[in-house]
């Protein structure tokens, strides 16, 4: 055991600090941390709306939260803030990205997140065109079309022969959603970049010392943001050229963002990433934040579109479309407690240890665990670099995802539909992010005696060991 670890100690941590401290990636994760008041605005929103609208019908027949005075209204509002926030959400994310990468560059941030938002807006289609051919309809139908589309103004027209549709100044909000992540990742990156590179290489306008600050900023800004928006609205047209038909956003839909979210869904892709997170976390390292441009702009993007499934038709529509592994997954099925599942951890500690210095440390971390705050657990115990903690740490998330995983992918309890916030106590937490299927505490209970049963021998055998000297004053 301590010859695996000083082997982790002397290749794994290298590199696992290493990517901890990349400007990008750390720039992409507070990225995604920035969208979380939207997001979960959003969640809270949908969330409720399924505990008013949604679930009260599998239970009373005939139920129609719309006809339903006071209820009706809590819809409409929940709604409008589904509208601005996760209806938005790869929007939100781009100026959030822009905004990030230019302070990781240190240079103007708010001038980076518009730069960003403008330069993956540019390539999103504004028009569109259809229309149905083939047709014999009489002159009284096409007139009737003509008339009603010319008072409403849709850019609609009859013939006998076919209907057509075309309209432009519009933003589908299929290409606002978590399906512009992707899109947002590169060319966000690119135009940030560009303007950064320009920013620090001082080809900017000066203006003289009496402007005002913000004025002086701005106008430093227009050079660099417009040679960034011009790269980019050329290599949109170029594109354009090379493959016509289709939008840079809909082809890295097809090309990288589907395909790569089909391969989330493996089992061996959801167990790589549970143990990556574990044995950063063993050295210290925060695991989901190290590794949050996979969680969140993989599992994370997946959830979203979950959630909007579930907006749309509830948990039949995300059990028959949706994805059954999401971000929300590994918090219901195996990180209760906060990474590694220690709830489970403290509660065999204060059942079977004999160690004062032990018994303290889970104490004192019971009340945080409850709310998946495991700080005070890995620090304190501690579980970082502890030899004796290492298997179980690895192996408990394992088995509890393989649990959670492979009940959902049977159909035992629903996938995760809902964005529920991380410190909401387990069991609650699972019961309300799988549109309150009450299926889901009961796996999240069998993930849990599955670690229990495999922390119980590593709790029962540090009794025998003896603390180092100063070791329970420590851990107290």
């Amino acid at each position: 055991m301590n010859a695996l670890t000083l082997w982790l100690e002397k290749y794994f941590l290298p590199i696992a600090g290493k990517i901890g401290a990349q400007k990008h990636l750390v720039a992409l994760r507070d990225a995604f941390i920035g969208t979380i008041p939207a997001t979960m605005a959003g969640a809270v929103a949908v969330m409720i709306n399924a505990l008013i609208r949604d679930l009260p019908v599998e239970f009373f027949e005939g139920y129609d939260g719309n006809t339903i005075p006071v209820i009706r209204e809590i819809i409409a509002v929940n709604g409008f803030v589904w509208n601005g926030t996760l209806a938005i959400a790869g929007l939100i994310f781009v100026f959030s990205w822009g905004y990030n990468l230019a302070k990781a560059y240190g240079v103007n941030e708010l001038s980076g997140g518009i730069v960003s938002t403008a330069a993956t807006l540019a390539g999103i289609t504004f028009s569109y065109s259809t229309g149905i051919a083939g047709l014999s309809l009489d002159d009284a139908t096409v007139t009737a079309i003509n008339e009603a589309a010319e008072a409403a103004d849709v850019g609609i027209a009859a013939t006998a022969a076919e209907i057509t549709s075309t309209g432009w100044g519009w933003l589908p909000l299929s290409n606002l959603d978590a399906n512009l992540f992707f899109t947002a990742m590169i060319i966000g990156f690119v135009s940030t970049w560009i303007f950064a590179k320009l920013m620090l290489a001082n080809i900017t306008i000066k203006l003289p010392d009496s402007v005002p600050p913000a004025v002086s900023k701005a106008f430093a800004s227009i050079i660099p943001a417009t040679a960034a928006l011009y790269a980019v609205s050329i290599f949109y047209f170029l594109f354009d050229k090379i493959v016509p038909g289709t939008t840079f956003l809909d082809w890295i839909q097809d090309v990288i963002a589907r395909p790569l979210l089909g391969l989330s869904q493996g089992f061996g892709a959801v167990i790589l990433v549970t143990l990556f997170v574990q044995l950063f976390w063993f050295f210290g390292i925060h695991g989901p934040n190290v590794l949050a441009p996979i969680l969140e702009g993989v599992f994370g993007v997946a959830q979203l579109e979950n959630i909007a499934l579930f907006q749309q038709g509830g948990t039949a529509l995300v059990i028959e479309e949706g994805y059954k592994w999401v971000r929300g997954s590994f918090d219901a099925y195996a990180w209760y407690g906060g990474s590694g599942g220690t709830i489970i951890l403290i509660i065999a500690i204060l059942l079977f240890s004999k160690r004062k210095d032990y018994r303290t440390v889970a104490n004192l971390s019971v009340g945080p665990g409850v709310f998946n705050i495991n700080e005070p657990i890995m620090f304190g115990l501690p579980i970082v670099l502890n030899p004796m903690m290492f298997v179980p740490f690895l192996l408990a998330p394992v088995v509890s995802v393989a649990i959670g995983y492979f009940a959902t992918i049977a159909g035992l309890v629903a996938p995760v539909s809902q964005q529920v916030a991380w410190v909401t106590p387990p069991f609650l937490l699972s019961f309300l992010a799988t549109g309150a299927d009450w299926r889901a505490p009961i796996v999240t209970l069998v993930a849990m005696l599955a670690s229990f049963a495999i922390w119980i021998p590593f709790v029962i055998a540090a009794n025998k060991m003896e603390p180092a000297t100063g070791e329970g004053d420590q851990a107290a």
